[in-house]
């Protein structure tokens, strides 16, 4: 059975006003397994929040309508939104306007221009601080393991020995098996925007993962899309089958 996603299906509210930087957002937390709802000005958001809550919410600071600031202040005076996980986004770099947000009751604070690998990792911890039932820890397909938590990968039971980069750049895959990544796409959801490399740079890493999975002989599961990019193969092992263990689970199976 495939995964649905990295949290189990969690829906991201996202609160911003700058179209590119939403279609950004929204880009990456959907292939990253996430629902994504939008809002582009403040009142609209307090109408959706009130239809429905989501799991987090990420709020710009400054919006149309109601400022993310107030809107924040509003969501936790109220006993069904008080803990709703918050991460504020904002031009505002200044120390005293980062003490005021998180003062305000955002749970945690960034400041644009960001890193979009930095902010799916603070994602995935508030998740995880909120309801680490739903954090999906273990992915598993075929022989091929890959612990989140213990950061480390296994196949047919071996220790599969990684760098940092070709973790990530594995766990990407992974978790979207199947789909196609273009070199740009994976550049953006590994490296993040900021950085800037030559697209090249994936084929090498691609290269040294596949060496380090690919030991004896093993069959790749990655594959080359002519012209695409690359795709973790959903065929591989039992024909795709995917299995996400939650933390709880993993417990009872006796890992520590």
């Amino acid at each position: 059975m495939k995964t649905q996603s990295t949290a189990m299906g969690a829906r991201i509210l996202i609160v911003e006003d700058e179209e590119p930087l939403t279609l950004l957002l929204r880009y990456n937390l959907e292939a990253e397994g996430y629902r994504v709802d939008v809002a582009a000005r403040g009142d609209d958001a307090e109408i959706r929040l009130k239809e429905g809550l989501p799991d987090l919410v990420v709020l710009d600071w400054m919006l149309p309508g109601i400022s993310g600031i107030e809107l924040c202040r509003r969501l936790r005076a109220h006993s069904d939104t008080e803990r709703l996980p918050i991460i504020m986004l904002t031009a505002r770099g200044e120390e005293s306007e980062r003490v005021r947000g998180l003062a305000t009751g955002a749970d945690d604070y960034l400041v644009k221009p960001f890193s979009v690998p930095e902010l799916l990792a603070r994602v995935k911890a508030l998740l995880r601080r909120a309801n680490p039932g739903r954090i999906v820890s273990l992915l598993q397909i075929g022989d091929l393991e890959l612990d989140r938590d213990r950061r480390r990968v296994s196949r047919a039971g071996r220790d599969v020995h990684l760098g940092p980069t070709e973790f990530r750049l594995l766990e990407h895959l992974m978790q979207s098996a199947g789909r196609v990544f273009s070199r740009g796409q994976l550049l953006d959801g590994v490296w993040g925007r900021d950085v800037y490399i030559d697209e090249r740079t994936v084929d090498v890493h691609v290269g040294r993962l596949r060496r380090a999975l690919n030991r004896g002989g093993a069959p790749d599961p990655i594959r080359t899309v002519r012209g695409g990019g690359y795709a973790f193969d959903d065929r591989f092992g039992d024909r795709g089958s995917v299995t996400g263990k939650q933390n709880s689970e993993l417990g009872n199976a006796g890992r520590s």
